[in-house]
């Protein structure tokens, strides 16, 4: 009984220490601020997205559906692909969506970075499985890159797995 107790403490211990705190989102997220162009400068890719160049994210507020329409674009394999997608504000302030792919189905999206300026964001899903970041322009310096970096390293991200996503 005395082993029995010792394995399943030691389960415990061990599962709850690789287990990471819940994502801390940004305050607030003005929307149509947020509308327009964002170029992907890196992320830790989906499998649409493994190999892929000039990754471009466009959100277009759609009043009538009261929604925000997404077109996603990448080159691969020397090919223009296009994804259009649809997204919901999901908590008032703005800082969580529900983004669709395909019906029925809908990912969560968290905004856990924002320049003041909204010249850049990070987004990512809860579990950390994958990651955005993005900017107004199609490059993005060393030091705002590093300093990117340095939060999503306290936020617990395995940095070895973020790639950088060319745009020339």
């Amino acid at each position: 009984m005395k082993i029995l107790t010792t394995v399943a403490s030691l389960f415990l211990l061990f599962s709850c220490a690789t287990k990471t705190t819940p994502l801390k989102k940004v305050a607030s997220v003005d929307t149509q601020k947020f509308m327009g162009t964002w170029y992907v400068i890196a992320n830790i890719p989906t499998f649409i997205e493994k190999g892929a160049t000039h990754g471009i994210e466009r959100y277009t507020w759609n009043e009538k559906e009261k929604r925000i329409d997404v077109m996603f674009t990448q080159k691969k394999d020397g090919e223009l692909k296009e994804y259009p997608q649809k997204a919901w504000v999901h908590d008032p302030s703005g800082n969580e969506w529900r983004v669709q792919m395909f019906w029925p189905i809908k990912f969560p999206y968290l905004v856990i970075d924002l320049a003041p300026d909204y010249s850049y964001t990070v987004i990512s899903v809860p579990d950390r499985d994958y990651l955005w970041i993005m900017g107004r322009e199609k490059t993005m310096s060393e030091a705002t890159y590093n300093e990117i970096l340095g939060r999503l390293k306290l936020q617990e991200f395995d940095l070895s797995k973020i790639e950088k996503v060319p745009q020339d």
